[in-house]
């Protein structure tokens, strides 16, 4: 079973406040999503981020290929991290940290997603191809439209 590591760090010239509020509320997905993605929010989501909770949407995330995904918050510190993780979904595994802390002059947000592709070694294969090219574009489509929504860093 091979697990991969997608790592990504980004400083905006927020405060930790304004950080958090976008971060953490789950209805903000759909800004930070490329339009190609077809992100549909399936359940209603009316309350601030909380452990335990519940997240359906729909993507399509590699070929034209409409998918469900399940997610939970699993743990939550609050202006410093939250955990979600996959329950159902696209992925065998996907267990995403979004970490937030000040820096001089804003805030330094910090991804880490450890998951695994499905159909074992034929996933396996289509992973540099596919997959993690996907995963790279799909994370910088989210670090550019954070830069364009709160500035640059300098």
């Amino acid at each position: 079973m091979k697990i991969y590591t997608l790592h990504k760090k980004l400083k905006l010239p927020i405060t930790l406040d304004q950080a958090w509020n976008f971060l953490s509320n789950p209805k903000n997905l759909k800004t930070i999503t490329p339009d190609s993605m077809n992100f549909q929010m399936v359940s209603v989501v009316d309350r601030p981020l909380y452990t335990g909770q519940i997240i359906q949407y729909t993507v399509t995330p590699l070929l034209g290929i409409k998918a469900k995904w399940v997610s939970e918050i699993t743990h939550i510190e609050e202006k410093k991290y939250f955990v979600d993780v996959q329950m159902y979904g696209p992925y065998a595994l996907w267990h995403h940290k979004h970490f937030i802390k000040e820096v001089e002059g804003g805030v330094e947000m910090e991804d880490i997603i450890d998951y695994k592709v499905p159909l074992g070694i034929l996933g396996q294969l289509v992973h540099p191809i596919l997959v993690k090219p996907k995963l790279e574009e799909i994370f910088s489509y989210r670090q550019n439209k954070l830069i364009e929504l709160f500035g640059s860093y300098t």
